[in-house]
């Protein structure tokens, strides 16, 4: 299961449930993705609404 983030309608970020974390699509995506990585709060809200 893959969750897109998108603005502007381009999408700059997904959490990849194979990888378990969140991956940067651009550049744009870069600090969000490694903010949402370093919350282990974030992390384990998405984890769990995947296996939902």
């Amino acid at each position: 299961l893959v969750s897109s983030y998108i603005y502007n309608r381009e999408e700059y970020a997904r959490f990849d449930s194979d990888v378990g974390e969140y991956r940067a699509v651009s550049e744009l995506g870069r600090p969000a993705a490694e903010y949402w990585n370093s919350q282990k709060d974030i992390l384990e809200r998405e984890r769990a609404a995947v296996d939902t």
